[in-house]
């Protein structure tokens, strides 16, 4: 076998496992079709990490990312689009070449959820946004709409609205999903919210023009210019590699995992977002250090619990 383990994912759960593996004198490798870090890198600020009573999460990023690379290297820019499981390893095929493992721990986390309207498709990177951290610069000292009502779309309309915006926060319902202190300081910091509303449509030729929002108990329809669009009303399990082998999902499409974080297949283990549940970096972490050690089990190497 090229390796005895290969984690897919370099998000918190993937980095943590790639710690634990090779500490435990396990071959490990990691893929990450990108830079890594996951959605935990473009959160603007992160202030329920044990240790850090503020951090941004690219900060967060870079130092388990420089963590994990005092022991192993990670295969940026590398993409899995392959498993074959058999009794004694697993085949992977990646975006440069074949491998062979004895183990795999998926932790591919999850993808921003579209709203799906006329629009946003089109628009995308052209005003319409789903990391605020990433483009909220661009749009310095103009007006800007946040979608969402949870934690995460508190946190980017206070950010946007830090970094010199004209905030608007739109939720459907007439009350938000967010923790109490998010509402409060984002009321403080003078972001505007409308509840009950809808986002019907996001309008312009080549760049975000305007939107169309919809009441939801009136049925009023108003429009309003804006110059973007920042889309914050959750995540989907990026499953695609589970399905492909037959692991057992839940109703929602993240991975079923027992304690240990073994699917329903012999070899393949499961960590961070993309088993559902709380879905936050430290459980994510958690998981990624149980899945590496519980793998010995098939690697022919006993770890003392």
């Amino acid at each position: 076998m090229d390796y005895e383990l290969a984690i897919v994912g370099g998000g918190p759960a993937g980095f943590t496992a790639g710690i634990y593996a090779t500490r435990a004198g396990i071959k490990a490798m990691l893929f990450d079709s990108g830079v890594g870090g996951g959605l935990m890198a473009i959160s603007p600020e992160i202030e329920n990490y044990p240790g850090f009573k503020s951090i941004s999460g690219m900060a967060l990023s870079d130092l388990m990312r420089e963590h994990v690379e005092k022991y192993m290297s990670i295969n940026f820019g590398e993409r899995v689009e392959k498993l074959e499981v058999s009794e004694d390893e697993v085949k992977i095929t990646t975006s440069n070449r074949d491998y062979t493992v004895g183990a795999v721990i998926i932790a591919t986390g999850t993808e921003h959820r579209k709203l799906g309207v006329n629009g946003e498709e089109k628009l995308q990177g052209m005003g319409v946004s789903y990391c605020a951290t990433c483009d909220g610069p661009f749009f310095k000292g103009k007006k800007v709409l946040v979608v969402g009502g949870g934690n995460s779309a508190l946190i980017e309309a206070i950010a946007l609205k830090n970094m010199g915006m004209d905030v608007t926060l739109v939720h459907r319902r007439d009350v938000l999903r967010a923790e109490e202190v998010y509402e409060k300081r984002a009321n403080e910091v003078g972001v505007n919210i409308l509840y009950n509303t809808h986002l019907d449509e996001i309008k312009g030729e080549n760049i975000v023009e305007s939107v169309v929002l919809k009441n939801t108990k009136d049925g009023s329809i108003k429009e309003m210019e804006i110059s973007g669009v920042f889309v914050s009303i959750g995540e989907m399990p990026q499953n695609q590699l589970a399905k492909q082998i037959g692991v057992r999902l839940d109703d929602n499409g993240y991975i079923k995992t027992d304690k240990n974080m073994r699917t329903n297949i012999k070899r393949i283990y499961a960590a961070g977002d993309i088993t559902g549940g709380l879905r936050q970096i430290v459980t994510a972490c958690a998981e990624g250090a149980i899945a590496a050690l519980a793998s010995t089990e098939v690697l022919g190497k006993i770890y003392p619990y």
